[in-house]
């Protein structure tokens, strides 16, 4: 494995992160002691950047890491975040649940000391704040985080989903390490303005869903979706982008078997060549494919690679919005 600096830091994490919300939520049924086998898997491939929240499962993924901390803790860096909040308590927030964002330094208090105990831990990696709040300004949630970090409850600070207006003005309070945003062969908004500007600022980006939720590594059957899969609410997975998207997907697995590799190996080497400061995190629940990632650090794209890439995303514009109208309401624009 090879590894990269978070931010501005000393710390080393491997360049392939791993994102564990797959399994507990989002992506149909769990499967407890696959996902155990899996984390201790990465471990030994050294995947040592691990990404959970608070709301995946509704804590249950957070619970579920723990059993692999408590014995591995020193050998792990460990992000989660805080900040979605369901109005009623029930259900989740990948079901089109009454969720709302609460990035209040009275509910930071209260959902650090949650994630703590379920994580079975005494300080998080890496925290941060889920999506930025729209009825608070971000440096008073910074500014809370930042007290969590005096106080040796948090190592570094990050954002998720922030517009780069909101990771300028989070600076402005204190170091941010990382921001999450969606970042793939089919989902690229962060070139315009995020990418340079954590660049300049020496922040890590976190690509999530590098893999387009899957849909890049051609191994998608939506009717075979089980019917809790957050993804067939997805517009990129409906109608015409569909049949846009399987045709892509087709051609840019035939253009990886022509190097020998996956297309989950040739789309996060993609991502991997935009920038050094870059970090996917592929999620997953199973062995072959936190293998397959893995590998995927080693993988070398020449510049005639990356021409075909773009000629083969040019030629299927028709790709669709990533999320729906419901789940963009919380992207910090």
């Amino acid at each position: 494995m090879k590894y990269r600096k978070l931010g501005n830091t000393e710390v080393n994490l491997s360049a392939i992160g791993l994102g564990c919300m797959g399994m507990s939520a989002a992506y149909g049924a769990a499967d407890e002691k696959e996902s155990i086998q899996t984390l201790h898997r990465a471990l030994e491939l050294g995947v040592n950047f691990w990404d959970t929240a608070d709301v995946y499962g509704n804590g249950a993924n957070e619970e579920l890491l723990a059993k692999v901390l408590a014995d591995k803790r020193d050998q792990i860096f460990i992000a989660t975040k805080f900040g979605f909040r369901l109005r009623n308590g029930q259900g989740n927030v990948f079901a089109n649940g009454e969720s709302y964002v609460d990035a209040s330094p009275q509910y930071m208090r209260q959902a650090v000391e949650g994630s703590l105990r379920r994580l079975n831990i005494e300080t998080i990696d890496l925290y941060y704040a889920h999506r930025v709040d729209p009825t608070i300004p971000v440096e008073e949630t910074v500014g809370a985080m930042a007290e969590l970090v005096k106080e040796g409850k948090v190592r570094y600070l990050g954002l998720s989903e922030c517009s780069a207006q909101s990771l300028k003005r989070a600076c402005a309070v204190h170091p941010i390490s990382a921001v999450q945003s969606e970042y793939s062969l089919l989902t690229r908004d962060v070139e315009k303005e995020m990418l340079p500007l954590t660049k300049e600022l020496g922040v890590t980006l976190v690509p999530f869903s590098p893999l387009s939720r899957g849909l890049v590594t051609n191994t998608v059957n939506v009717n075979a979706l089980g019917d809790n899969d957050f993804r067939k609410r997805l517009p990129r997975y409906n109608g015409e982008h569909w049949e846009n998207n399987q045709k892509l997907a087709a051609e840019f697995a035939e253009m990886a078997h022509g190097k020998g590799i996956t297309p989950a190996q040739l789309a996060l080497a993609w991502v991997l060549a935009q920038g050094a400061n870059i970090i996917p995190i592929p999620g997953t629940k199973r062995i072959k494919y936190v293998e397959e990632n893995a590998m995927a650090a080693d993988v070398v794209l020449s510049p005639e690679d990356v021409s075909g890439i773009q000629r083969l995303l040019d030629k299927y514009p028709h790709i669709g919005n990533r999320y729906n109208e419901h789940e963009f309401q919380f992207v910090n624009k």
